[in-house]
């Protein structure tokens, strides 16, 4: 079955950097798009990026548009994503994605901006 593994986040002070990594098996993972989402507290799950399974084309969210890049190692069945210029309300569980048929989901990965 699908699985999906986030890591890399943590706490990181505003303007700062973390790069996120989700390591996924189950299926093939180069013939699929990729995504990351994130939920905030108290709101539901949004988009933040995407990325073709022919590594052609990239979509991000307005919100993160020049700070965030998503990137993926088909050798490697690993998706990331740089955030750069990190801000407060970028504070998140973060999740990666794929849909072979049925959506599925990683476990999420905590991202805390905060001084």
């Amino acid at each position: 079955q699908v699985q999906l593994v986030e890591s890399g986040g943590g706490l990181v002070q505003p303007g700062g950097s973390l790069r996120l990594s989700c390591a996924a098996s189950g299926f093939t993972f180069s013939r699929y798009p990729l995504s990351w989402y994130r939920q905030a507290p108290g709101k539901e799950r949004e988009f933040v990026a995407s990325i073709s399974s022919s590594l052609r084309s990239t979509t991000y969210a307005d919100s993160v548009k020049g700070r965030f890049t998503i990137a993926r190692d088909n050798a490697k069945n690993t998706v990331f994503l740089q955030m750069n210029s990190l801000k407060p309300e970028d504070t998140a569980v973060y999740y990666c994605s794929v849909a072979v048929g049925a959506r599925s989901w990683g476990q999420g990965t905590q991202v805390t901006v905060s001084s």
